[in-house]
């Protein structure tokens, strides 16, 4: 078996990680979430950071439209560094928009990336995207109604500041929401056709923390033990899919974000337990399941089921009362590349069949 492992981020994690001092003074852009400018927070790192800039203007799967206002205001002021405080949508776009593009559509479209990126340090609030150690940088585009992954070298943060106690006022649903995207980067980077050694460990040791600390999270968000060990797990999950990358469960989230609004995380966890029981004939799904502890793959997809629905999060599309047509369209824009990742063959047979199968929960 060949295969290769680059992790280029500086990773600092713990209680009041210092970021000062990694900005060096330079010329830095804080790109953040209105949530930070209107406690005051974004403002106070601000002038620590001395020569510093704002842009809040974030909104959830940021739009292409964020991204090139920001890019603008990066080239318009000369800015040498980009520090994103927030959760993934916040660093998604403050990665897109370091390659200072004109339009960054046009990356969307499979273009390379072609232009050299301003430095970034990535300072999460959330445990759940790990985006603040991968290359790939989620962003949508309202118009076309896509939502589509970006994947560069040179979206790599710079520094990565991993400290938990920016996620201890996380409100339930989104400790819920991003705490079970770690959940599916691990195990998605665990049986992606391009697995390797070192991120499967990863991949295991993320997937066991989820298990054990996501519950505890989410009923008591003061639980500090619980919170560090969910910011651990979605790091450590960041490190194990970045180079294997997802697959099925979140080729079919893009069109359930941008078509029916569902937050990510859910979005991906959605059809989790699904494709669990599609993979059981793959022989490392089977054996991930019992490195955890479990008997085999359907006690595995039992498991994260009842996590689903232990942590308040949508187990089916019943609600949205889909017509053969509606299903029609999430099977066809449900084949994103991420899906030829998976370990099985994802047919249009198996999508229709998961499809009416979710709506009728």
């Amino acid at each position: 078996m060949n295969w290769f492992y680059e992790q280029p981020v500086k990773i600092f994690f713990g209680n009041n990680a210092k970021i000062i001092e990694l900005a060096g003074g330079r010329k830095t852009l804080l790109v953040t979430s209105n949530y930070f400018v209107k406690s005051g927070i974004a403002q106070d790192l601000s002038k620590k950071l001395g020569n510093c800039y704002i842009y809040s203007n974030v909104s959830p799967n940021p739009d292409v439209s964020e991204v090139n206002e920001c890019a603008k205001i990066l080239r318009e002021n000369n800015i040498e560094c980009i520090a994103a405080l927030g959760g993934g949508s916040v660093i998604d776009l403050a990665k897109a928009a370091s390659i200072m593009a004109d339009d960054i559509s046009e990356y969307m479209n499979g273009k390379k990336v072609d232009k050299a990126a301003l430095p970034v340090i990535a300072i999460p609030t959330t445990a759940g995207t790990g985006s603040e150690v991968t290359c790939v940088s989620v962003i949508s585009d309202r118009k076309t109604g896509r939502k589509l992954p970006i994947v560069s070298e040179k979206f790599y943060p710079e520094y990565a500041v991993i400290d938990p106690g920016f996620t201890y006022s996380l409100p339930k649903k989104i400790t819920a929401s991003s705490g079970i995207d770690v959940l599916c980067h691990a195990v998605e980077g665990y049986w992606s056709i391009n697995h390797q050694p070192i991120c499967d460990s990863l991949a295991y040791h993320a997937a066991e923390l989820v298990f054990e600390y996501l519950p505890r999270a989410y009923k008591n968000g003061n639980d500090k033990e619980a919170r560090e060990k969910m910011t651990e797990a979605s790091v450590i999950a960041g490190l194990s899919f970045t180079l294997p990358k997802t697959s099925a469960p979140h080729a079919c989230s893009f069109p359930l974000t941008s078509i029916y609004g569902i937050p990510h995380g859910e979005a991906c966890a959605l059809t989790l337990d699904h494709f669990i029981k599609i993979n059981k004939e793959d022989i490392r799904t089977r054996k991930f399941a019992e490195k955890l502890g479990f008997s085999d793959t359907d006690e595995l997809a039992e498991k994260v089921y009842e996590l689903k629905r232990e942590t308040g999060l949508r187990t089916g599309l019943k609600d949205f009362h889909l017509s053969d047509d509606d299903i029609k369209d999430l099977v066809e824009k449900s084949h994103h590349p991420n899906m030829k990742n998976n370990p099985i063959e994802i047919t249009d047979k198996i999508l229709f069949e998961l499809y009416n199968e979710l709506k009728e929960r």
